[in-house]
């Protein structure tokens, strides 16, 4: 379902990637692991289309976004590839459901279409006594979930999320990385997960270690 071809990108002198080829499944949950500076983030904005490689190429669902303008890339992102940080980044002047359904509107779907979806997702996270709730008015795990919700709406091919437990304590650390599989279960959804979480990363179907720009052959490793 994704498809990575000899990935290259260079900040300056300093090159980060340096041939990257990596094939993902789709329904697939694999992490990323490795130390800081491995080029672990940079490999997933690639993924993402939020930056271009210097070479290589990168397919998702049978289209090749390196070949995409930017507008079409806008429109690919939006429609086909869902994002969760470390921090929710919800917008703080909207409830749970309307930054839900904000990715929706941007790719066209209606007003009564988008909410239905919102609340379908609510529903599935156990958060739909909290839709009218704005980011402050909620938990830290609640808002991370409204993330997860939010990155769902529009039906993405990959949920791609960098440290998405790092700011939640075990407990809620723990909910969400069920939250994952969970998903993968009632919806086929892959995920691909940027990640120091040990405990996650040993749940995942694969595990693939980035090590100086590079993945260590050795160890990419199904998880037990």
């Amino acid at each position: 379902m994704i498809d990575i071809q000899g990935i290259t990108k260079s900040f300056g002198s300093l090159q980060v990637l340096k041939g990257i080829d990596l094939h993902i499944n789709k329904g697939e949950v694999v992490s990323i692991v490795g130390p800081s500076g491995a080029g672990k983030t940079t490999l997933l904005q690639i993924i993402g289309t939020l930056d271009r490689p210097d070479s290589g190429t990168v397919v998702i669902d049978q289209t090749d976004v390196t070949t995409l303008s930017q507008k079409r890339l806008s429109d690919f992102r939006n429609r086909h590839i869902g994002f969760v940080f470390q921090f929710h980044q919800l917008l703080p002047e909207f409830t749970a459901i309307e930054n839900i359904m904000i990715p929706a509107f941007i790719a066209g779907m209606s007003k009564k279409a988008a909410r239905s979806r919102a609340e379908e997702l609510l529903d599935f996270m156990s958060l739909s006594d909290r839709a009218r709730h704005k980011p402050n008015e909620l938990s830290g795990g609640e808002k991370q979930r409204v993330a997860v919700a939010r990155a769902l709406v529009n039906h993405p091919a990959v949920i791609l999320a960098d440290e998405p437990s790092g700011s939640l304590d075990s407990k809620n650390k723990e909910e969400l990385h069920q939250l994952f599989f969970d998903l993968r279960q009632q919806y086929g959804q892959t995920f691909v997960i940027v990640t120091h979480d040990e405990g996650l990363a040993t749940l995942t179907d694969r595990t693939i270690h980035l090590k100086d720009g590079q993945i260590r052959p050795e160890a990419v490793t199904p998880s037990e």
